[in-house]
This record gives structure tokens, C-alpha cells and sequence, in this order.
């Protein structure tokens, strides 16, 4: 039987995901972060899916969303996408601490995953843990500091007008870079990473995972890196996509 136990770990609100009989054992986790505008709650199967497999599975509230949503407009959030992707890049660390400080987590079998947003935060979190075994994007970016650029673009495409100044712009860009994997591949390690993406997605530009997939690829041993592109997909998560996640974390976590 799996249970699903709504609480806060290190004050943060998460879904816990496990099979009953092993809630106190050492179990390897992982952590999967949901897309923006979403919430926990909406990646329960993955969760499901991967306690049936063995894991505990730790599905957080991104700052600003699900139980920690505040009464922002569409504009206030949208300005806060990097403080929320830079926030649960900490979050993530702070629930994993708690985990293993409790003796609940086999702390070299910790996976991350994440779709869209949760993509990006995974990217991320390889640039600057090295506790990560392996990982998967689903739909997500490693290239922070061009996709910040396209974002900026986007808003004056749009004839928006940008509240920063273009001191304060350049600031914020250079606040990503620690993050920026598509600076520094090295981080990764060799350690297994899986992608997914659809050509069609009209949110998160496909061709930068694509060219990172490329540009890595040489530093791979045969069967760590993985690239699934879906011609049909946009902006969604396929079933096939998810399974092949919960396949990912078996071999490598």
C-alpha cells in the first residue's frame, strides 16, 4: 500500500510519497519539482509510480505556488520566476538535509526530476550538488542565462514595459550563472541524465536542450546520457515520458 502524507519538511509543504511498511526505513529518495503556475498535488502519479518502485518520493510547493501561493497578479509572478527557481534549488537541499538527519534517506541514492520549471531546477541543482546520483528533465532548460535573454525579449516583443533598469537586468543575469550548467558541463560528472522534450514546445525553447545533449554527449559513457525527443509533443508530458522516468531512476538510483 503507498501512502500519501500531506506535511512540511523544513517548513516546507510537500507531499510525502512511500510504501506504508517502509515509512521508517532508509530508502533511496527522490525529489520531483512541479512546473510553473502548477502545484505538488499535480505530479502525484510520478510519486505513485516511483514509491511502487521502492523510493521515497518527495513532490515540494515551489515558493509562490500550491500552499505557499500568496496573492500575487500574472505579472507579479512571472517577475519572480528566477527567485522561484533559485529558491527551491535551496528548497530541495534544505528537505533532503532534514531526510537524512532523521536516518529516513540512503544519502548515496538521491535523485531529482522535475518538469518544465521543475526542469530548469534540476539543471540547476547538478550545477551546484554534487549529493545528486542522477537526474531527469522533463521539458526544462540548462541554458539560464540565454532563456532569461528570451524572456526578456519576449517582453518587449510584447511592448511591455520593464520595471528594471538594464544595470539592474545585467545584475539579475549574473546572479544565474552559478546555476547556468550550460557554462560549466563539467558539473555534471558523468552522472546519469535523462531529457525529454517535445519539438512543438512553444514555452521552453527545445532546440537549447537539444544543443546541450550535443555538446555533452562526448563526455558520456554509453547508456548515463539519454535524449528522448517527441515530433509530436508541445508543452506536456506524454505517459511514455513518465514511465521512462520511473525506468531512469531504477537503473540509476
Amino acid at each position: 500500500m503507498i501512502v500519501i502524507r500531506n506535511e512540511a519538511i523544513a517548513d516546507i509543504p510537500v507531499l510525502h510519497v512511500v510504501k506504508q511498511e517502509a515509512q521508517q526505513e532508509k530508502l533511496p529518495l527522490i525529489l520531483f519539482v512541479h512546473g510553473f503556475t502548477s502545484a505538488k498535488e499535480h505530479n502525484l502519479h510520478f510519486g505513485y509510480l516511483l514509491a511502487e518502485a521502492g523510493y521515497r518520493v518527495i513532490l515540494p510547493d515551489a515558493l509562490y505556488h500550491g500552499e505557499r501561493a500568496q496573492r500575487l497578479t500574472d505579472e507579479q509572478l512571472r517577475l519572480s520566476f528566477w527567485n522561484i527557481v533559485l529558491r527551491t534549488i535551496g528548497d530541495i537541499e534544505q528537505i533532503k538535509n532534514e531526510l537524512c538527519s532523521g536516518g529516513l534517506v540512503q544519502e548515496e541514492r538521491i535523485g531529482v526530476a522535475g518538469t518544465s520549471m521543475g526542469g530548469i531546477v534540476t539543471f540547476g541543482s547538478l550545477a551546484v550538488y554534487p549529493w545528486i546520483k542522477a537526474a531527469v528533465s522533463l521539458m526544462g532548460s540548462p541554458y539560464y542565462q540565454a532563456f532569461f535573454d528570451v524572456q526578456i525579449e519576449m517582453v518587449k516583443n510584447m511592448k511591455r514595459k520593464i520595471l528594471l533598469t538594464d544595470q539592474q537586468l545585467e545584475n539579475e543575469r549574473q546572479r544565474l550563472a552559478p546555476y547556468d550548467l550550460s557554462l560549466q558541463p563539467e558539473k555534471l560528472r558523468g552522472r546519469p541524465l535523462m531529457m525529454w522534450h517535445g519539438q512543438r514546445d512553444s514555452v521552453v525553447p527545445y532546440h537549447y536542450t537539444y544543443e546541450f545533449y550535443q555538446q555533452i554527449k562526448p563526455f558520456y559513457e554509453n547508456g548515463k546520457l539519454k535524449f528522448i525527443s517527441d515530433d509530436e509533443a508541445g508543452h506536456k508530458v506524454t505517459r511514455a515520458a513518465f514511465l521512462q522516468t520511473v525506468d531512469w531512476f531504477a537503473q540509476h538510483v
